[in-house]
């Protein structure tokens, strides 16, 4: 698959074993086995040992992945070794809550600037970052090699803000709000749903 753009369902797995592995790192561990990435990422041992293998040796019988290696790899076959600048919209309660965690640093991800459209927010710090003006998007889009955009803002306010964002040159949006947004040709939003996982995980309890 080296050099060829990978299967949906590949690129989804992988990513998963890397949201594992960051976090196995993070607590100490060196190695890692199929069994236990298995249990992690709730996908079958065999289907990982397989999707592992189409791009090379990484485990050894007895001992296991070495997670550092694994880590490297994955992100180059992700192409994201390198650090991606976010633009987060939206100063509130789940935009500082986005921007004090390491949900996106932890992964590679630097959420470069805030921004918001309520004055009350606007110039206040979150996350350690100063909340600009929306109007200020496309210069700091440009200036700052920003090629993200995450949607942290009430449902109301989200089609403007993809709107904002597409009109800045922003390609690539994950929304963190309840609502669907309309996105102009070219543009990627992707769906951040907690109670779509909860619901994903209950089938599979039920079932």
């Amino acid at each position: 698959m080296k050099g060829e753009k990978l299967p949906l369902g590949v690129a989804a797995r992988l990513a998963r074993y890397l949201q594992v592995l960051t976090q196995v790192r993070k607590a100490g561990r060196r190695t890692i086995s199929s069994q236990a990435l298995s249990e992690y990422s709730n996908v079958n041992p065999t289907q990982i040992r397989r999707d592992l293998s189409s791009f090379g040796r990484f485990g050894k019988r007895g001992v296991g992945y070495d997670v550092d290696h694994l880590i490297s790899s994955i992100k180059e076959i992700l192409h994201t070794s390198c650090q991606h600048n976010i633009a987060l919209m939206g100063g509130g309660k789940l935009g500082a809550a986005l921007a004090n965690s390491d949900l996106f640093a932890d992964h590679g991800f630097n959420i470069e600037a805030v921004f918001d459209v309520d004055p009350d927010k606007v110039g206040k710090s979150v996350g350690g970052r100063r909340v600009l003006h929306t109007s200020e998007l496309a210069d700091t889009v440009r200036d700052r090699n920003i090629i993200v955009g995450v949607l942290a803002v009430p449902p109301e306010a989200a089609q403007q803000a993809t709107e904002t964002l597409a009109a800045a040159g922003i390609e690539i949006i994950f929304n963190f709000s309840d609502a669907l947004v309309e996105s102009p040709p070219g543009i990627t939003v992707h769906y951040m749903s907690p109670a779509g996982e909860l619901l994903y995980a209950l089938y599979f309890y039920l079932t």
